[in-house]
């Protein structure tokens, strides 16, 4: 009798997301459910994603907030002196707590900020 060989949809999924990888493609459960397709292997995008993450084929991070909200680095300068000075130093939090005193708290002194900015 002959036996047949059972298909290891995983090993699959790590050998095509390999061979995009070496070809400089992009690693997307897409294409690769697609390129197993072709083969008449089926396999689920979350099946694709689970093994491809466990495998080491970890997707790039996504930027997070909106675009073009903080301060670009000056030529030569680092993105950790950026990132202090937008840090708000304890001097700027206690004068922002007399202001929310003078306003007569800080959801009055958060709507005066709104409607400046409205303004500007």
């Amino acid at each position: 009798m002959a036996e047949t060989r059972e298909i290891n949809k995983s090993e699959e999924i790590r050998k095509v997301g390999a061979e995009l990888k070496a070809n400089g493609q992009k690693i997307s459960p897409k294409a690769i459910m697609d390129i197993l397709a072709k083969k008449g292997i089926e396999v689920s995008s979350p099946q694709c994603s689970t093994v491809l993450k466990n495998a080491g084929f970890k997707r790039r991070k996504r930027r997070s907030g909106e675009a073009g909200t903080k301060a670009t680095p000056a030529k030569g300068a680092s993105e950790k002196a950026v990132r202090k000075s937008d840090a708000v130093t304890i001097d700027e939090v206690i004068a922002a707590k007399k202001a929310a005193e003078q306003f007569g708290g800080a959801d009055r002194l958060l709507a005066a900020v709104k409607a400046l900015e409205r303004l500007s």
